[in-house]
């Protein structure tokens, strides 16, 4: 550097540092602060004049082609209008004062789920505020990524804010290849790519996808060989037990108690016999002088080839060990053996039965577990027992059992107890149930909300389930609550005030199945959501 360029390089630190300190702390070059602008702004222009040129770098391939319909004109307006009001929290149903407008972001993933169903394409110019959403929030970016399509990766490799869209590989359309370049994609793509490209053989073909895996197994790392085993429960089979059972003596133990749980969801495969063998030496029917009941002896040791099998040795903190195995054993069991077990008996038959020495939770909670791993209706309908039953007294969470049960029948279930036992423990069981909720279990939800309000309870107790009803109410029946967005008369023994924010509350909730509504329609593209589809972008 020579002599002149330092002497510049160094009046321009010094105007630097007394426009930082303030002229009352450090006097500027030239003596004044207008001096001293005018030297920052003639000293601009020559470092400006003098800088040299960059050197072009390649030009980034094109987008590639979204051949999907393009939006309604309505829908198109509706999406930009979400994606500019979302909140910065993103969160609804706290506790504190929302006012009687819609959250705008909690709508935001029921409209991206309605676009994905109609197969409609992102617009190109809200690609980039749609990855923005998605990278601030998780629960968006599977739905996201399926909506913004290939150029979602085209885009996040050009920005390395949006990389989670390379990482997560949660889009929902991966690449149809040839096997050829499907080989080339395992072996040469990110990890991402090749997670979307097993998922998407498996559902083609599941046995092309497991022998793709199997290729490269040995060299994969342990995290992968975890993340790749879980993308085998799409299509999983009696064909896949052989590599499963391989996968039992991965070095890894996730990974082996992965392939343990696998191998234990097909009913015919020998880890499940092995496990029921197990379980039902464990578990006896005998009878007495009071008549029939369950015996149990649980295991005295856990030994190798149990462990193998993907029971794991040590309990948690505060659970005893002997528990803690027969609870494994039971939960892998198939639940079909437990009929032959039991003299042909009902799972209702089942369950009803005494068990002996205080093992009855640690037998039926088993059972509750095995229940919702196989998926099995009849088996969780017996445990559940009636919605009138006191809530808490069950072996198992009401929630989970309620995923097994097909959806008219888990709404109906929801609906009861909601009747029986209000809203207080409401709030997990609403949430596995379809949406938009089934008639009788809107009205049930609305008619324990009205309930709640006419007792002068506080509004912002139940805001998680005013949460969950705004958006999972079925829209079409907003005009029939519309009379509950008036202000009630205060009660003697109410809470000051709570009338107004149950009327605020109401409002909300009307004015969000409304705009739900209008979204279903713009989407649909039917009358009254003026539009036709935007043009190719």
């Amino acid at each position: 550097m020579s002599s002149a360029q330092a002497r510049d390089e160094h009046t321009w630190d010094d105007m630097v540092s007394a426009a930082l300190l303030g002229a009352e702390r450090r006097t500027p070059p030239g003596g004044s602060v207008t001096a001293l602008l005018d030297a920052a702004a003639l000293e601009t222009v020559r470092r400006r004049a003098g800088a040299l040129p960059v050197a072009p770098g390649p030009r980034p391939a094109p987008a590639p082609e979204d051949g999907r319909p393009g939006l309604p004109t309505a829908a198109e307006r509706r999406l930009a209008a979400l994606l500019a009001g979302r909140p910065a929290g993103g969160a609804s149903g706290g506790g504190g004062r929302r006012g009687s407008a819609p959250d705008l972001g909690e709508l935001l993933p029921q409209w991206l789920a309605a676009a994905n169903e109609h197969g409609y394409r992102a617009p190109a110019a809200l690609l980039p505020a749609l990855l923005d959403a998605a990278r601030a929030r998780t629960d968006l970016r599977p739905e996201t990524l399926a909506f913004a399509g290939p150029r979602a990766l085209w885009l996040a490799r050009l920005n390395p804010d949006w990389k989670f869209a390379l990482r997560d590989g949660v889009h929902r359309r991966a690449p149809e290849v040839e096997p050829e370049a499907a080989q080339r994609l395992w072996e040469e793509g990110l990890f991402a790519e090749r997670v979307a490209l097993l998922g998407a053989l498996r559902r083609r073909d599941p046995a092309t996808g497991r022998a793709l895996l199997a290729s490269t197994w040995r060299t994969e790392r342990a995290e992968d060989r975890l993340m790749f085993l879980d993308a085998l429960r799409q299509g999983l089979g009696p064909d896949d037990e052989p590599f499963l059972d391989r996968a039992l003596a991965d070095r890894s133990r996730t990974v082996r108690s992965t392939a343990a749980e696998l191998l234990a969801a097909l009913p015919g495969s020998a880890l499940s016999a092995r496990m029921a063998a197990r379980a039902h030496g464990c578990v006896a029917l005998e009878s007495t002088g009071d008549g029939p009941r369950i015996a149990v002896e649980a295991p005295q040791a856990c030994d190798a080839e149990m462990q193998r099998d993907g029971v794991i040795p040590k309990p948690p903190s505060g659970r005893g060990e002997r528990a803690w195995w027969l609870g494994q054993l039971v939960e892998a069991a198939p639940l079909d053996g437990w009929r032959e077990r039991f003299c042909g008996g009902t799972p209702g038959e089942i369950v009803a039965l005494p068990v002996t020495d205080g093992w009855r939770a640690d037998l039926h909670g088993a059972w509750c577990r095995a229940a919702v791993r196989q998926r099995d209706a009849e088996w969780a309908r017996a445990l559940l027992g009636p919605p009138t039953a006191p809530f808490g007294e069950g072996p198992g969470d009401p929630a989970k059992l309620l995923t097994a049960l097909p959806a008219a029948e888990r709404g109906a279930w929801a609906a009861r107890f909601v009747a029986a036992h209000g809203l207080s423990e409401a709030f997990r069981i609403l949430g596995v149930c379809a949406v938009p909720w089934s008639l009788p279990l809107g009205r049930a939800v609305v008619d324990a909300l009205e309930i709640a309000r006419d007792a002068g309870s506080y509004p912002w107790s139940f805001s998680g389930v005013m949460g969950l009803a705004e958006r999972c109410l079925d829209p079409a029946d907003a005009e029939r609550l519309a009379p509950l967005t008036a202000v009630p008369a205060e009660t003697e023994d109410g809470s000051p005030g709570a009338g107004a924010y149950w009327a605020e509350a109401f409002q909300r909730l009307v004015a969000t199945m409304r705009l739900r509504e209008a979204m279903r329609r713009e989407l649909a593209g039917a009358p009254g959501s003026p539009g036709d589809a935007s043009p190719p972008a």
